[in-house]
């Protein structure tokens, strides 16, 4: 099942894709994220939950595009209690790339490898452990509340200080801690983390830096399972034509760690799980524009698509005047 969230006439609506260009609107006020909230206080799966609700009232999807319109496909009504993260080195990317990881990996030195490459391995060799064991820790990065989330179609804001604004094509997780303190999986999205790769790359102690960034999901969340193996494109457009493309793959066939593991690693730490908190958890990439030397401008267009999530994401860069030095007063 797959769920979007949109505008109308200044409220908020929520509705299940049907066929290609019908939305069913779902009888909820408050939207996805007050039907998921109900559907854990009845004990109800939430897709069950949905069809129960739904309302025999249909628009059309492309109308919705078309009027930009569409909303994050779970928004929390407190963007200060929806935490934003993520973890990297996580994909293996194309079998050929994979395949040339590990001869790399097989042929160099421990000593002699960088901090990624040590932490790349660990998670080649322990991330995706037996039931009932933990596997490898992850990278694991900060990206801010949901005052950093953007809607799909909206402009991802880029701050005067950034040396880069890139693309990053990933999966995508969104999480509600229940009322008893135990993490609930709403489901996933096609996500762009967009971080600052020029900076990130100037030395990687400035990983932190480079995350704090702005970022977008959706338009569709699907509920659910979702497959293990899934194709994608990520697209770079500038004045209306395509200046970089790429294919990439996600999914934990395409993965070093299992998504258990890395959930795991994230809500094992007690202040993570606050009754009523959404999480939303960016999976990671082997995809970026950066890597193949493309540097991105203001205006340029991004658009992510993987077929399983119906429609693709788009975000433009808008860059913000820098504001100077930061003076702090006291009180």
């Amino acid at each position: 099942m797959r769920v979007v969230q949109f505008k109308e006439n200044d409220k908020l609506c929520a509705a299940k894709v049907v066929g290609n260009d019908s939305l069913q609107y779902i009888n909820v006020i408050g939207g996805i994220y007050k039907a998921a909230t109900e559907c854990m206080q009845a004990k109800q799966p939430l897709s069950s939950w949905i069809d129960d609700n739904l309302a025999d009232k249909f628009c059309s999807y492309d109308d919705v595009i078309k009027e930009g319109r569409l909303l994050l496909p779970i928004m929390h009504p407190e963007a200060s209690k929806c935490m934003v993260a993520g973890t990297g080195l996580t994909h293996l990317g194309s079998a050929d790339t994979r395949n040339a990881m590990h001869e790399g990996l097989a042929e160099t030195a421990q000593a002699d490898m960088s901090d990624s490459m040590k932490m790349f391995q660990l998670g080649v060799e322990k991330g995706k452990p037996k039931n009932g064991q933990v596997g490898a820790q992850p990278e694991w990065f900060y990206k801010g509340d949901g005052h950093t989330l953007v809607s799909p179609g909206a402009d991802l804001p880029v701050p005067g200080f950034a040396l880069d604004a890139g693309e990053e094509p990933e999966l995508v997780g969104i999480y509600i801690v229940d009322e008893s303190g135990e993490p609930k999986r709403v489901g996933f999205a096609v996500g762009n983390e967009f971080s600052d790769h020029v900076t990130e790359k100037g030395n990687y102690l400035w990983l932190a830096h480079s995350k704090l960034r702005y970022s977008s999901f959706g338009p569709e969340l699907m509920i659910g399972d979702i497959p293990k193996d899934m194709k994608g494109t990520s697209k770079i457009y500038r004045d209306n034509k395509i200046v970089w493309e790429k294919d990439f793959v996600t999914g934990e066939d395409n993965m070093s760690h299992s998504i258990a593991n890395l959930e795991h690693h994230h809500f094992k730490y007690q202040q993570f799980c606050m009754p009523g908190q959404m999480h939303v958890h960016y999976f990671g990439t082997s995809t970026l524009s950066f890597g193949d030397g493309f540097t991105t401008q203001e205006g340029d267009q991004f658009e992510i698509a993987i077929p399983d999530f119906g429609y693709p994401l788009s975000n433009r860069i808008v860059k913000h005047k820098d504001k100077g030095v930061i003076e702090i007063s006291a009180l």
